[in-house]
């Protein structure tokens, strides 16, 4: 697979969760379901923002999700299953540059037949 056609195909996926405990947990079934090749579970931060015309303060868990166009679907399905919000952030970025060897390596990571890291 060339450089090109992966590039358009790695996804970087950024939600939060409430909590480090709900956050790995959502890690660790996106992983095992090969929805995510890889989870960065962040340390706890404040949110700023207005929900319902209330300002509001909440400490949340960020994630980083690389995954791949392909699996998208069923990966944003999986989050808003397994999310407490009304309304998860979601929100993904196109991947324009990485390590080739990295981006292949989350490309086999996905793919079913994959049990290697």
């Amino acid at each position: 697979m060339q450089k090109e056609n992966i590039l358009k195909e790695i996804l970087l996926v950024l939600t939060n969760m409430p909590d480090q405990t709900s956050a790995a947990l959502l890690a660790e079934s996106l992983v095992t379901q090969k929805l995510a090749a890889c989870v960065n579970v962040m340390a706890p931060c404040q949110s700023i923002y207005t929900w319902q015309g209330k300002l509001e303060h909440s400490v949340e868990v960020p994630m980083l999700i690389k995954t791949s166009l392909t699996q998208y679907n069923a990966l944003e399905a999986a989050i808003i299953k397994a999310h407490p919000y009304e309304l998860p952030e979601i929100i993904t970025i196109n991947v324009d540059g990485g390590l080739p060897q990295y981006l292949q390596w989350v490309n086999a990571q996905l793919s079913a037949e994959s049990t290697t890291c």
